[in-house]
């Protein structure tokens, strides 16, 4: 098949010397040496799109069909029912293309839809004003603590140990390119922050802010209440569960000056990883600084309402330098289904999907902990998901209940804890199923 890759060394060659270059690598030349160091090749060679097609067929083929398996799988992404009315209304032709309304008066559905999803952002927050969505949400805290750093002017920011190990990598990377310290708190016994180290760094003078997550990457609900009165003017940035909000009291009524999260529980199915949907919400003070765009509601000479993009990060490209973000675009489609599903969910189907995603998860939760050399790693309150030691290493059990047409959960090995299982249970979990996965982990640790 290699006779048929349009592009042969030779190609490759006459294309560098017509642009006046010698070598690949010129074309990167304006990269910062200090960034191309920390490349690493992907080994990844030219193939034809028939050879393209098959080779990802191929690798698809590989995965486990989560529409054949029942899934208790969490760590960030989740199993939710997605209403029909989402997944129907985002494929209409008119929202499908959703992206950016660069003629804001040929755009008005877009603009109202977005500025409905900000409102939305708002209530579930306890915030004042939320953007028209980010990246994801593990992006948005990063993004947070920037905003953080360019409201205080402060370089180093908290963050706990049971931050999800993956948001933690992407504050690193966001800290190092905008040379930021990070330190780490640890957790105490029941999975939460220690508060008391929190208190050995709550009065440092170059304190930006606190990164903290909660539910947090073990499933433990953190106790928001006094934390920002004791970091003081430094910045209280919180990632919440978006739908753990339906029962709980939002953060912005607990202090937080940031509150971000991940919204693909919402109308989003989990995609392999993505794409995923960044919540952003500040309050009013802060509204110059905050990243992405803003849809907003005007009227006319004439008295008739209309929308109009209030703010957008196009003007970053102008400011360059001085830009507070270098987020160029928002997840407009996603944030139109997580939009389409909270408006038929309504109020009080909002709080009884909570309900039925936490009064499930902690049947769950009773049940293997009454299992034999099984039992609950922390005694914190939670949500929806929580941490199991395990009689054996946790990989032999997932395959074992794997072979019985379940997706156990995340393993938690790979992140410092051996013999864990992080387990989440949603609303789609039937009692039969969660009964049957029970068995399942009883014979597969036997």
């Amino acid at each position: 098949m290699s006779e048929f890759i349009p592009h042969t060394r030779d190609d490759q060659r006459r294309m560098l010397s017509a642009i006046g270059l010698k070598h690949v690598e010129d074309l990167f030349a304006d990269i910062p040496h200090e960034i191309l160091e920390r490349y690493q090749p992907l080994g990844i060679e030219p193939l034809s799109e028939l050879e393209a097609k098959q080779h990802l067929s191929d690798l698809a083929a590989q995965n486990v069909d989560p529409a054949r398996h029942v899934s208790f799988m969490g760590g960030g992404v989740y199993d939710h029912h997605i209403p029909s009315v989402a997944a129907h209304l985002i494929q209409r032709s008119e929202f499908f293309t959703s992206y950016t309304p660069y003629q804001a008066e040929a755009s008005q559905g877009t603009l109202t839809w977005m500025f409905e999803f900000q409102s939305l952002v708002c209530e579930l927050t306890g915030l004042d004003v939320a953007n028209g969505s980010m990246y994801d949400g593990s992006s948005a805290l990063a993004e947070a603590m920037l905003m953080a750093h360019n409201l205080t002017r402060n370089h180093r920011f908290l963050v706990p140990a049971n931050v999800h190990p993956h948001t933690r990598q992407i504050i690193d990377t966001y800290a190092w390119a905008a040379d930021l310290e990070v330190v780490d708190l640890p957790m105490s016994d029941d999975g939460r922050l220690d508060r008391s180290a929190l208190e050995r760094h709550a009065s440092d003078d170059d304190l930006g802010g606190l990164l903290i997550q909660s539910p947090n990457f073990f499933g433990a609900l953190e106790d928001l209440r006094g934390l920002k009165d004791q970091i003081g003017k430094a910045k209280l940035c919180v990632s919440a569960h978006p739908l753990s909000l339906g029962i709980l009291k939002a953060p912005g009524h607990l202090g937080a000056d940031i509150v971000v999260g991940e919204g693909q529980v919402f109308g989003n199915p989990p995609n392999f990883g993505g794409p995923l949907l960044g919540l952003f919400a500040c309050r009013h003070d802060y509204l110059r600084k905050l990243p992405g765009r803003i849809s907003g509601r005007t009227q006319d000479a004439d008295g008739n309402y209309g929308y109009i993009m209030t703010l957008q990060t196009r003007e970053q490209h102008i400011r360059r330098a001085k830009a507070t973000s270098n987020i160029c675009t928002n997840e407009a489609l996603c944030a139109l289904a997580g939009t389409i599903t909270l408006a038929a969910l309504g109020k009080q189907g909002f709080r009884t999907l909570a309900e039925l995603n936490a009064q499930k998860a902690h049947y769950l939760a009773r049940q293997i902990d009454g299992l034999d050399g099984f039992e609950l790693a922390f005694d914190a309150p939670f949500f929806n998901e929580f941490a199991v030691r395990t009689p054996k290493p946790a990989d032999e059990l997932l395959d074992g209940v794997q072979a019985q047409g379940y997706l156990g959960g995340v393993d938690l090995a790979p992140y410092g804890h051996d013999d864990a299982l992080l387990i989440a249970a949603t609303e789609k979990r039937t009692r039969a199923q969660l009964d049957g996965f029970v068995d399942a982990l009883k014979e597969a640790a036997a």
